[in-house]
């Protein structure tokens, strides 16, 4: 799956949740309006993605607050002092979120930010149809689905 193609499932879940791709891309890329597939592509092939992909009307509407989202919280080990000064080391279990607190948004942008990849951090939180999606076109290579404008 290319990026064009990841970009447009990303956009079509903000886009659910009440995003305007068309007001955002004439406030923030160009004041005409080419269509939505010429959008994308542009925003795809000039890498102007992350203005997208870090915008907070974006992040907003992609984790909306109080949103049922089911993601899962990848294992973590990490160092802690104890009550008697020693260092031990913490793992936490992975475990399953359903639900999106306020606010979550301005957590997600700085762990997106800290992340290798940006758009595969984002797809953790598609619907896991979606997910599947991207599996099976990365091994077909089929088309996923178009963008509204």
């Amino acid at each position: 799956m290319n990026q064009k193609e990841m970009l447009r499932m990303l956009l079509t879940q903000a886009q659910f949740n009440g995003f305007e791709f068309r007001r955002w891309f004439q406030a923030h890329v160009q004041p005409t309006w080419p269509g939505a597939e010429q959008a994308l592509t542009l925003l795809a092939e000039e890498g102007r993605h992350y203005t997208l992909l870090f915008s907070h009307d974006f992040a907003r509407c992609f984790w909306r607050t109080g949103a049922q989202m089911s993601f899962s919280v990848p294992s973590i080990t990490y160092p802690r002092v104890n009550s008697h000064g020693d260092v031990v080391q913490v793992t936490r279990k992975a475990f399953t979120r359903r639900t999106i607190k306020p606010d979550v948004w301005k957590y997600h942008l700085r762990q997106m930010a800290a992340a290798e990849d940006p758009i595969k951090y984002l797809c953790r939180f598609l619907p896991i149809s979606d997910q599947t999606r991207i599996l099976d076109t990365r091994s077909t290579g089929a088309p996923a689905m178009a963008v509204q404008a």
